[in-house]
């Protein structure tokens, strides 16, 4: 056998699915109708529908196939009150920053579904990972990061695709969610994530309809050089 050929992947060739018109539509509509989720409705998600999701997110692509996201269910009462707290005081924090002609605008956004999601998942990048031998991160190690993000975004599209809403709580101190979960610290907290079916669906972002942001077209942020 030749070099080359000992490389060649040992899988037979299979047909590669046709995306015809009607499903590039309906892609469309599920990119317009993610929403980031802060209301959800109480019921759980039905058994197996987490494991289904997460999965689908370790499809994602990631740099060297080092696939190295790491979910943490949230499930002790314990430890989603410490998470509670840790946003309560960053939101805290947050809030006494914001200049004055803003701060009345931002007490009245709901950022964070954490009371009502019936399901909490935090996700962490593991830069430790020995899979994928370095491959891809000698001059940008922060693909790991990256590349745990890209897991999140393809878990948010794979739960509305299912009817499921989700949430990215960001406003939390990194290291004291660390501690609450019990998790490595060469770990890093990527994201904390509330999912369940949510109160209300919308194709307009929470934000841009509580007047604080508006989404700008793709021309704004493309250049040619």
């Amino acid at each position: 056998m030749s070099k080359a050929a000992s490389f060649r992947n040992p899988r037979p060739s299979v047909e590669a699915p046709a995306f015809d018109a009607a499903f590039r539509e309906k892609l469309g509509d599920l990119l317009s109708w993610r929403r980031d989720v802060r209301r959800f409705r109480p019921e759980p998600l039905p058994d197996g529908l987490l494991e289904r999701l997460l999965d689908s997110a370790s499809l994602a692509p990631s740099v060297g196939l080092s696939q190295p996201w790491r979910f943490v269910i949230v499930t002790s009462g314990e430890r989603r009150a410490r998470i509670r707290e840790n946003f309560a005081r960053c939101n805290a924090e947050a809030l006494a920053a914001e200049p004055s002609e803003r701060a009345g605008r931002y007490a009245h956004l709901k950022l964070a579904g954490l009371d009502e999601a019936p399901c909490h998942v935090a996700v962490f990048a593991d830069r430790s990972t020995g899979k994928g031998h370095g491959l891809g991160r000698r001059t940008m190690p922060e693909m790991i990061e990256y590349s745990a993000v890209m897991a999140i975004y393809t878990l948010w599209l794979v739960a509305r695709a299912e009817g499921v809403g989700l949430g990215w709580v960001s406003i939390l101190e990194p290291k004291d969610v660390v501690s609450a979960l019990d998790v490595p610290r060469t770990w890093t907290f990527i994201g904390y994530l509330c999912l369940g079916y949510p109160a209300a669906e919308d194709s307009v972002p929470a934000l841009e309809r509580a007047g604080w942001e508006t989404r700008a077209p793709a021309a704004t942020f493309r250049m040619e050089r």
